[in-house]
């Protein structure tokens, strides 16, 4: 007999009426079940939220830091256990479910060492023009609310860290909702919260099912939405409460730009590698991994051939097996999209060089050139294991190449020459440059997020809490400045 997972309602565990079963995307073996929270219980913890909202914003930072820090410290003593645990249920390679479990721990550590010294405060004279003397201005930052999180599947567990770390480390309760997915990862991240003594309401991890959720982003007692997802999810909620504060990371069509200077074989075997990896690992299922290369005309017949030997080298497989580099997909469904945009491009014209072959979940990497304008596979994410290379002529040509998406989230390049950064900084429509590497690259304390279709607001620890906060100004009266 499976148990059921409870879920957490105002810090405390809870089960409901229904349940949901959460299956492996690799053999479909019954990886937990989980318990579904009601209407009354989701209601429950949204009103404890909006309860405590004033007292939690007056919490200590010393009690949120060691709450934060607590969850970290855990993190890293079950880091195994989680990471087979995020892999059965996401299907992703074990080795990289290691390195999310690290990344969610460092996010738990710099959401304890920004609680302790957010909000310091600024001091402004006021008394630049007459009318401002003996006045001086205090600036500081208070929760705007609560926050709605709702996190996506591919990182079931350091998502789920990005909504909530913030939250706590700012003083805002948060409602996090996982994804119908994945949801053990984030309900961990519960059991790990249960053992602070952060007050009670002041976060809720609650599985509530997709259909369920325009009521909660329309509760007025949830005035921020943190969401990250595909854009016409995300947009529709933008439509639906526009006069909510969003932050919404959406997709991307990651490109890595290989510029004339990088030319060596040494440059062009690292970029090679670099770009198979990237195009691979979680499946291609990450909203920065590389889907399209646009190379130097003088550099592309040398780099080519690499980019196919280097795909070609990824190992496929069981996800629990620590030599596998791709594992499958998060759902046969998903396979079946990606196949079908594939063979759309090659029925247009476009040249197979790997992969193409569909197992199940499992989608074998895959290299494509040549593709047309106006495939699917040109225009959208494909959030797939699936990499197209395009050749340019020249720097111009390159730049303009990657701002032809209606994506904008960040890109990579290739080049060696410092001048060639900054232009790329200035001219590329993303939120995030990468020189000397794929787009792929995230540290988890910087601003993250996109323009155009990629989104609005960054996450990043510090740039997450300036979104669920607003400045307050104290003006002082009177003063011998």
């Amino acid at each position: 007999m499976t148990s059921t997972h409870a879920f957490w309602l105002a810090g405390r565990q809870a089960t409901g009426e229904a349940t949901f079963d959460v299956t492996s995307p690799w053999d479909g073996h019954l990886v937990g079940r989980v318990g579904v929270p009601s209407d009354a219980q989701v209601e429950e913890a949204v009103a404890a939220a909006y309860a405590v909202r004033d007292e939690f914003a007056a919490t200590p930072a010393h009690v949120r830091a060691a709450a934060l820090d607590h969850v970290s410290r855990r993190l890293v003593e079950r880091t195994e256990e989680i990471a087979r645990l995020i892999s059965a249920e996401n299907g992703k390679p074990v080795k990289w479910a290691r390195g999310e479990v690290g990344r969610a721990v460092s996010v738990f550590r710099f959401a304890a060492e920004e609680a302790r010294r957010f909000n310091g405060g600024e001091a402004q004279r006021l008394d630049t023009d007459p009318g401002g003397q003996g006045r001086l201005a205090l600036t500081r930052r208070f929760p705007k609310g609560v926050v709605l999180g709702i996190a996506p599947f591919n990182f079931p567990l350091n998502l789920c860290a990005h909504k909530i770390a913030p939250a706590i480390a700012a003083g805002a309760p948060i409602i996090l909702k996982p994804a119908p997915a994945t949801p053990l990862s984030g309900l961990l991240i519960g059991e790990l919260l249960a053992e602070t003594e952060l007050p009670a309401g002041s976060w809720s991890v609650l599985p509530v099912a997709n259909d369920k959720m325009p009521a909660l982003v329309q509760d007025e007692r949830l005035p921020v939405i943190s969401f990250t997802g595909s854009d016409k999810v995300g947009y529709a909620i933008m439509d639906s409460v526009p006069r909510k504060h969003l932050t919404l990371e959406l997709g991307g069509n990651g490109a890595a730009v290989v510029l004339a200077d990088w030319a060596s074989d040494e440059d062009l075997d690292r970029a090679a590698d670099r770009i198979a990896t990237f195009s691979n690992y979680q499946g291609g299922q990450s909203c920065i991994s590389v889907q399209r290369v646009v190379a130097d005309a003088s550099v592309y017949e040398r780099l080519l051939p690499r980019i196919v030997a280097a795909v070609g080298a990824q190992v496929t497989g069981d996800p629990s097996d620590d030599a596998t580099d791709v594992g499958p997909l998060v759902s046969e469904d998903a396979a079946r999209r990606v196949e079908s945009w594939v063979d759309e491009a090659v029925g247009a014209g476009a040249e197979l060089l790997a992969g193409g072959k569909r197992d199940g979940a499992s989608y074998a990497p895959t290299v494509l050139a040549g593709v047309p304008d106006g495939v699917t596979i040109s225009c959208e994410e494909v959030f797939g294991p699936v990499l197209t290379v395009q050749k340019v002529t020249g720097e111009a040509a390159a730049f303009a190449a990657v701002n032809e998406s209606k994506y904008g989230l960040q890109a990579g390049v290739f080049t060696h020459d410092l001048q060639a950064a900054f232009r790329a900084h200035r001219a590329l429509e993303v939120g995030g440059v990468v020189i000397g590497d794929v787009p792929s690259y995230r540290a988890d304390q910087m601003p993250y997020g996109g323009v155009k279709q990629s989104g609005v607001g960054r996450e990043g620890v510090r740039f997450a809490m300036d979104d669920y906060t607003y400045e307050r100004v104290l003006v002082l009266t009177g003063l011998a400045l």
